[in-house]
């Protein structure tokens, strides 16, 4: 009742705007001396120029608009509701000479085409202005009520006055639930200083940040630069610092739809964004012909990178989403989140409890939902676990592999995936040498089969399970030590959702055989990792938490490769993926050893596991664990000597 009675008002008012400019529009016209004729013509005809026009209001969908948020987009709605209206009516006004000669009173339905032309500009003024009114006695009550709550909000710094900028400008400023009170804004560009964005002034530069946040009284900062590289989040985060603020940072461009930011996902700045690489670029509509309307299988559907390609593959509407995951937990709460976010999909995802090792279950699965795309995630990958289990290396990541390879083959699946690592290349680990194992078989499968298979190789990602990142996290927050196992010790990281996009965008454009690289930038020392992450949460390294150095452990390198190097990759269409230049093997050679190596899943020792590794990955070095490089004694520790020879004498 009350929506009715608030839509009647607005049609009545949005009514009585029309009367009067069309009233208006006569006045102005015979310069407010309204001659008898004219005044029996508007008399007549503004009933149904109102009616009419209000009806082009309707079409054009003006009155659906909330008159407390109009804006730029809603003006041009009217403008062309209006000018609609009044061209049809300068029209009938131009073509109309002829019912003016045949009836007498027809003259009463002509206006002058001056009135038409004035009326246009006073409907528009008129219907805009009552919202604009209205808008502008809704901020007035809100400033007046926020007067009393300002001190309860947190005064903001923004950081970037760019189109991110004034979004978020314009959704704090109709938000005062989120308690930040903007006070100013910081941009690099030496042409938005002194200039006003949605009312919030550009004071300078972030080089003074220190002194501006002063000034202003600054409680904080908000960084709202949409994808900032992780060096400019890096030297802002280090200005705050300084500054003793807290940073925060707006969602990245990919949450930033139709002209909206959703700041409800404000958050610290957090180590992905120190990290920030470029966003990903996908060939979407090869991405799309490959999954759309096919149904696709995911081993390892649970794990950090599964559970991201089903969110990814999701996207796409396959026609049918198989989720294998021998972990129950995991698969009941993948399953429960995609069913939730994609209601469209709803019965087509289908959760299914499974070890890619036993061979009845998946073919099983096979049979009942004949998968066209396996995108094969799971995997042991722990590199001390492996050391320790090789055999179980042996049956999941290599055999597993094998199992789903051959199943593909016979069952016509028309693309298989494989997701690889890093540590394929030049192995120094029993996983590394387990998964460039599994490669070796993928790729002298693919000549023999209908089957397009393709691997995909990358190196680590941000927060996946039982990555150094979540270690990290939870040392700290036990108050240390953070445990590093070498000062040299350097990976590639790249996160969860891009190494996701670049698998799917591999494999579209995969012909079969390929072992696709993908580009991840610049190595990062793990030191310098453990100590972004220290500061991130507050404290400082090497004073609130300790870094302890732990040594190398067993089966990991230093330095992690990718070769993508000239000689070894070449470059593909797209500008993150490189196709790596490895001969396939032959398929019966390589069965013969795969059935030499398959006897020593149980019964072998790690030394012949690790030998027939050797015959089948030549370049595959089983690394020598270092000793923890030296450390300075603590002075507790230098004055123990001292102590225990006062305590003997005594």
């Amino acid at each position: 009742m009350r929506r009715i009675f608030a839509r009647s008002t607005q049609a009545l008012i949005d009514a009585g705007a029309l009367a009067l400019a069309l009233w208006l529009a006569f006045l102005i016209r015979f310069d407010w001396d309204l001659p008898l004729q004219m005044l029996k013509r508007v008399a007549f005809t503004w009933p149904y120029v109102v009616a009419f026009q209000y009806l082009a209001l309707v079409g054009f969908g003006v009155p659906r608009f909330a008159w407390r948020y109009v804006g730029l987009r809603e003006t041009q709605r009217i403008f062309f509701a209006t000018a609609g209206a009044s061209g049809v009516l300068l029209a009938v006004r131009l073509l109309a000479g002829a019912l003016v000669e045949s009836f007498g009173h027809a003259q009463y339905a002509l206006l002058p085409i001056g009135v038409i032309l004035i009326d246009f500009i006073l409907a528009f003024l008129g219907v805009t202005g009552v919202r604009v009114l209205r808008r502008l006695l809704a901020e007035r009550a809100e400033s007046v009520s926020r007067r009393a709550i300002d001190r309860a909000e947190t005064a903001t710094m923004l950081i970037g006055a760019g189109q991110a900028g004034l979004l978020v400008a314009k959704e704090l400023s109709v938000r005062p639930d989120l308690g930040m009170r903007p006070v100013g804004f910081l941009d690099d560009d030496p042409v938005k200083v002194g200039s006003v964005i949605h009312g919030i002034p550009v004071l300078g530069t972030t080089a003074n940040l220190e002194a501006h946040c002063r000034k202003h009284g600054a409680q904080e900062v908000l960084i709202t630069i949409a994808n900032a590289p992780g060096s400019q989040v890096r030297r802002i985060k280090e200005l705050c610092d300084r500054a003793g603020l807290p940073a925060k940072i707006i969602p990245g461009i990919y949450e930033i739809v139709g002209g909206q930011v959703n700041l409800s996902r404000i958050r610290n700045v957090s180590i992905e964004d120190l990290l920030g690489r470029e966003p990903v670029v996908l060939e979407t509509d090869s991405i799309a012909e490959e999954i759309r309307g096919r149904s696709v299988l995911v081993t390892g559907a649970g794990g950090s990178i599964g559970s991201e390609l089903c969110r990814q593959v999701c996207r796409f509407q396959p026609s049918r989403l198989v989720l294998v995951e021998q972990a129950e937990n995991a698969l009941f709460h993948i399953h429960r989140e995609l069913v939730a976010d994609f209601p469209g999909l709803g019965a087509a995802i289908t959760p299914c409890i499974a070890d890619i090792c036993d061979l009845r279950r998946i073919e099983a699965i096979f049979i009942a939902h004949r998968p066209e795309v396996v995108l094969h995630a799971a995997a042991h990958k722990h590199v001390p676990m492996m050391e320790w289990n090789p055999g179980e290396a042996i049956k999941n990541n290599v055999f597993g592999t094998k199992a789903l390879a051959d199943l593909s083959s016979a069952r016509g699946v028309r693309q298989f995936v494989m997701i690889s690592t890093d540590k394929a290349v030049n192995p120094t680990s029993v996983m590394g040498a387990s998964k460039r194992t599994a490669e070796i078989y993928v790729q002298a499968l693919s000549p023999r089969s209908e089957t397009r298979f393709v691997t995909v190789r990358f190196g680590n990602v941000l927060g996946s399970a039982g990555s150094v990142i979540p270690i990290f996290q939870e040392q700290i927050a036990r108050g240390g030590p953070v445990t590093v196992t070498h000062p040299e010790m350097k990976r590639y990281f790249m996160t969860i959702p891009e190494a996701c996009q670049l698998v799917l965008q591999a494999g579209a454009m995969g012909k079969g055989g390929e072992i696709f690289i993908l580009e991840m930038g610049e190595p990062v020392k793990i030191l310098d990792l453990a100590r972004d992450l220290i500061r991130l949460s507050g404290f400082q390294p090497d004073e609130d938490i300790q870094i302890e150095l732990t040594g190398i452990r067993p089966g990991e390198k230093l330095f992690e490769e990718l070769s993508v190097a000239e000689e070894v990759a070449e470059k593909t269409r797209h500008p993150k993926i490189f196709i790596g230049k490895i001969r396939a093997n032959d398929l019966q050679a390589v069965s013969v050893k795969l059935s030499e190596l398959q006897r020593l899943c149980d019964g072998g020792t790690p030394e012949q596991v690790r030998s027939k590794f050797q015959e089948i990955v030549p370049e595959y070095q089983p690394a020598v664990p270092e000793p923890p490089p030296p450390r300075s004694p603590t002075p507790e520790e230098v004055a123990a000597p001292a102590r225990a020879a006062v305590a003997g004498a005594r």
